[in-house]
C-alpha cells in the first residue's frame, strides 16, 4: 500500500519545507551572480504549429496554490499570489524573456491575463483542459494559442478504456481553431498516441508517473525521491523512462515537474543539474514547463539563464 502523509511524522513536511526555505535562501546570492543584473539575452525558441514558443515556459500549478509538498506550502503559495502579485510575476516573466504560459482554469487567474491583454502583453497562453463543452468558453475568456487535454485525466480515461474521450477532445480544439495537445504522466498513453496516429500538435509529458495504480517494482522503487508523501511518490527513475518516449514521438513534447515538485531544489546547483538533465533529455525541438515560486529566491531570473546556459548546448 502506498504511504500517504497521514503515515509519516507530521515533523518530516515541516523539517522538509524548512531546508526548502533555507536553500533557496542560501543559494539567492550566488543566483543573482550567475544571472547577471544586465540586458539579457533572448531565450531560445521553438516551433509549436506556427508559433516560437520560448524552450523555458511558465507553468501554473504555484499560482493555483497546487505545491504537491503538503497543504501548508499549498496555502502559502495561494496567500502569495494575489492577483497584483500574479500580474507582476508573468510581466517578470516576460521581461524574462519568456514567452509563453501553461495555466489551467484553476489557477482562476483569468482578468490577470485580460489586464496583461490590455497592457500590450505578448505572452501566448497554452490552457489545460478538461472537457470538450469547456472548450468554447476557455477559448473566448483567455485567448490561448492552444488547449491541452490535462494529464491526470488523459491516465484515466486510458485506464478506464475510455481513450476516445480523449481523442474527442482534440478533434474539438481543432474544430475551435487551436492548436490541440494531450499531457499524460503515464508513458505508455503518448507512446500510444503516437503509435496510432492522432492529429495532435504537441504533448505535454511529466516526468513523474504520478498516476501509477502501485509503486514499480525492481531499482526503480529505490529511485524515491527525498521529501514529504503527501499523496504521491516521485521516483527518479521516471523521468528516464518518459524520456526515452519523448524522443521517439515526432510531435514537439513540453516536459513539466523537472524539478520534482520542489524535490530537486536542495541547492541551485542541484536545480541546474535538472535543467541539464532535461535539456540532454528531449528533443531539440522540446521546451520545458516550470512552476515558480519566486517568494524567497529570483526563480525567474534564475530558471531563464539555467536555459540560456543549458538549451543551446544540449
Amino acid at each position: 500500500m502506498r504511504e500517504t502523509s497521514a503515515d509519516r511524522p507530521r515533523g518530516d513536511r515541516r523539517d522538509f519545507l524548512a531546508a526548502c526555505s533555507a536553500a533557496a535562501a542560501a543559494g539567492l546570492l550566488g543566483c543573482r551572480a550567475a544571472a547577471g543584473e544586465g540586458p539579457r539575452a533572448a531565450l531560445p525558441t521553438v516551433a509549436i504549429g506556427p508559433y516560437r514558443v520560448t524552450r523555458l515556459i511558465v507553468g501554473a500549478n504555484p499560482i493555483a496554490g497546487y505545491s504537491y509538498l503538503g497543504p501548508a506550502m499549498d496555502q502559502e503559495m495561494r496567500s502569495y499570489f494575489t492577483p497584483e502579485r500574479t500580474l507582476a510575476f508573468l510581466q517578470q516573466c516576460e521581461r524574462e524573456g519568456i514567452n509563453t504560459h501553461q495555466f489551467s482554469p484553476a489557477s482562476k487567474a483569468d482578468e490577470v491575463y485580460r489586464r496583461l491583454r490590455d497592457q500590450g502583453s505578448k505572452l501566448q497562453l497554452i490552457c489545460l483542459g478538461k472537457k470538450r463543452e469547456e472548450i468554447k468558453a476557455l477559448a473566448e475568456a483567455t485567448r490561448p494559442i492552444a488547449m491541452v487535454h490535462h494529464g491526470g485525466v488523459t491516465d484515466a480515461r486510458f485506464r478506464e478504456g475510455r481513450s476516445d474521450v480523449v481523442h474527442d477532445f482534440v478533434k474539438a480544439v481543432h474544430d475551435a481553431g487551436l492548436l490541440a495537445g494531450v499531457s499524460a504522466h503515464n508513458p505508455d498513453c503518448i507512446r500510444r498516441i503516437a503509435d496510432e496516429g492522432w492529429p495532435v500538435d504537441f504533448f505535454m509529458t511529466c516526468f513523474h508517473f504520478l498516476t501509477r495504480d502501485k509503486p514499480p517494482d525492481g531499482p526503480a522503487a529505490a529511485s524515491a525521491l527525498e521529501g514529504p508523501v503527501v499523496e504521491y511518490t516521485f521516483y527518479n527513475a521516471d523521468r528516464v523512462a518518459m524520456s526515452e518516449v519523448i524522443r521517439q514521438v515526432k510531435q514537439p513534447c513540453l516536459a513539466f515537474k523537472i524539478l520534482g515538485a520542489g524535490r530537486r531544489c536542495a541547492s541551485q546547483e542541484t536545480v541546474r543539474d535538472a535543467f541539464r538533465f532535461a535539456f540532454s533529455h528531449i528533443k531539440p525541438g522540446d521546451a520545458v514547463i516550470v512552476g515558480m515560486f519566486p517568494r524567497r529566491l529570483d526563480q525567474v531570473r534564475a530558471n531563464a539563464t539555467y536555459t540560456r546556459d543549458l538549451a543551446t548546448k544540449a
